[in-house]
């Protein structure tokens, strides 16, 4: 990528591991982290954003890929977007691989990290449904070596911030072995983004439904109370199937919590009204695949 001229050199720090890029911010505050700088150049390609200097994660391999941990599977930040939508990759999470692999053309498959998504927050973020259904925690690195957990709904959500010279260098994932579903619908926000998303995850040993709805708010959404109402209805020791009226009812539910109805009785504008109603498509839909 290319960025504008700058009128003053900014320093640039490759570091080769997790703990120099935290001394490397410690030693200039102002400086950015920059992994596949999908989105970080282009704020700096259109002017909206002047770092003082930079610190690439690209040399860290430690983050750049994943390893097994009592259950759960670690993902390391750099993963890219490319290399989660493969299918061995696929075989372990595959709402998270449907999800990468939804992530735009190529060339932002290609650089686009999981850690970025995360990072950077943004809405139409692919990841960011599934991880928030999944309930995936996030290890962050901070100076002296330190490490802190904290759940990715948390940072997500604003309740939670990374402080000065903190990264996300891993993902935990809970290895669910069970079906799990991601499905999107792109609009007019730009070429591959969502203008509505969701995600759906059975959780049998738990007997549990988990879904959440992203692109739609500034973060995903939780329908805690549909989950608990559709997980009662499934019969877990059997077949686990649900008559379409339940499909239906589930979907209606579901963007019935996420897009309620207006106050004092006001109609629903014509474009949220359409919203809801392919969220509640997106949710039956989903929930159908993964049951069946």
């Amino acid at each position: 990528m290319t960025t504008h001229a700058s009128q003053a050199t900014q320093p640039v720090t490759l570091p080769a591991s997790l703990d120099e890029a935290v001394a490397a911010l410690s030693a200039m505050p102002a400086a950015v982290p920059v992994a596949g700088g999908t989105d970080l150049m282009a704020a700096v390609n259109k002017g909206r954003l002047r770092p003082a200097g930079l610190v690439g994660l690209g040399r860290i391999n430690e983050i750049r890929g994943w390893q097994y941990q009592d259950g759960h599977a670690l993902l390391g930040a750099g993963l890219t977007h490319a290399r989660m939508g493969r299918p061995d990759f696929a075989a372990l999470i595959p709402a998270l691989a449907a999800s990468a692999r939804a992530a735009g053309p190529p060339q932002i498959r290609n650089a686009g990290t999981l850690g970025g998504n995360i990072a950077t927050a943004a809405p139409t973020g692919d990841t960011l449904p599934v991880l928030a259904a999944l309930e995936a925690e996030l290890i962050v690195a901070g100076p002296g070596g330190a490490r802190r957990e904290l759940p990715v709904s948390h940072l997500l959500a604003g309740r939670d911030m990374l402080g000065p010279a903190e990264l996300i260098g891993f993902v935990r994932v809970p290895l669910l072995h069970a079906p799990q579903v991601f499905l999107k619908v792109t609009g007019r926000t730009g070429p591959g983004r969502a203008s509505a998303s969701v995600a759906v995850v059975l959780d049998p040993a738990r007997r549990g439904v988990r879904c959440a709805v992203g692109a739609i708010a500034p973060m995903p959404l939780r329908p805690l109370e549909a989950e608990r109402w559709i997980a009662s209805l499934i019969d877990w020791d059997g077949e686990r199937g649900l008559a379409p009226e339940a499909l239906t009812a589930f979907g209606e539910y579901v963007a019935a919590a996420c897009i309620p109805d207006p106050d004092g009785g006001e109609q629903m504008p014509p474009a949220i009204l359409h919203l809801r109603r392919t969220v509640a498509a997106l949710a039956r839909r989903a929930l159908g695949r993964a049951l069946s």
